[in-house]
């Protein structure tokens, strides 16, 4: 008997399904584990307040101090495109780890583990849609993919989305969010801007626009190449833009930097940035500017 007392598994089928909640209240469920929405709260970066997850979601991940928060390939492209619609074009497939890097990791299984985060094969996504009913090719950059880097696979990425767009004739549109080259490919990872460069030649070339929007943060070897060869330049609010970090700059000059510095308003009042634009407005401003930079022009038909 005393066995009997001191084994759970005595207990009635029934009572051992039932929650403590249930058997002092009779018909109030105790909500379990599958119950409670993962990630229900998210933590504002400016104030550390709690914010509810779905209304930062309806407010396109902008927070109500402002904070313009890092967000995907998949969500930029829906908050860009009309109605949420739009044409994936296809990332071009590259070898993986050709210098074969040293690594307290290995850089095929850092690959790995980025595309399971993002969903995205590399940093870098491209689509075709229309943008306040105006047809571009749009590339985004993910900083959640090993911090956006320039590598060979985003390298290709550019130069068919360029390529895409002269194609097409319609304007190409980028949003830049990198921390520049990517280590592990080395000068492979370098030849990008120059390569980048080249295929930009070729959009401007055929007559067509590329608008630059930069988000946070826009850095590095990015920003010196296609981040800077936009004809129009437009950033997210206090986005950091810049080549070298803030550090460094104050170790090698010796003085001690504004708090603006490298952000996009700093940026706007030196020239090196049209217009900040807040996140909500993005699609309306670029359809506008599209449509005056295409004006007068006839579009070719579309590729096959």
């Amino acid at each position: 008997m005393a066995d009997q007392k001191n084994d759970k598994s005595a207990r009635p089928p029934a009572e051992k399904k039932r929650g403590w909640l249930s058997r002092i209240a009779p018909g109030v469920r105790n909500p379990g584990k599958r119950d409670t929405p993962e990630n229900l709260w998210v933590k504002c970066p400016d104030t550390g307040e709690m914010l509810y997850r779905p209304d930062l979601e309806a407010a396109l991940w902008v927070t109500p101090s402002g904070n313009h928060m890092r967000i995907g390939a998949r969500l930029r492209l829906l908050y860009t495109f009309d109605d949420g619609k739009f044409e994936r074009i296809s990332t071009p497939i590259m070898p993986e780890d050709p210098l074969k890097f040293p690594d307290d990791k290995p850089y095929p299984d850092r690959l790995k583990a980025a595309r399971k985060a993002t969903g995205e094969q590399d940093s870098m996504a491209v689509a075709f849609g229309q943008i306040h009913g105006q047809p571009a090719v749009v590339i985004v950059q993910d900083f959640a993919f090993m911090g956006g880097s320039l590598g060979m696979a985003a390298g290709e990425t550019f130069v068919k989305a360029a390529q895409e767009a002269v194609a097409r004739g319609v304007p190409l549109v980028i949003f830049t969010a990198s921390g520049g080259a990517r280590m592990q490919e080395g000068t492979l990872s370098l030849m990008q801007m120059a390569r980048t460069t080249l295929a930009l030649n070729e959009v401007k070339s055929a007559g067509l626009p590329y608008v630059v929007v930069m988000t946070d943060p826009t850095t590095g070897g990015v920003t010196a190449s296609y981040a800077m060869l936009g004809d129009v330049h437009l950033a997210e609010p206090n986005a950091t833009i810049g080549f070298s970090g803030r550090r460094v700059i104050e170790q090698t000059i010796r003085e001690v930097l504004p708090p603006t510095f490298q952000r996009s308003e700093f940026l706007v009042e030196h020239g090196m940035v049209d217009q900040v634009v807040t996140r909500a407005e993005l699609p309306e401003k670029l359809g506008s500017i599209l449509k005056t930079l295409m004006m007068g022009r006839e579009r070719l038909p579309p590729a096959a």
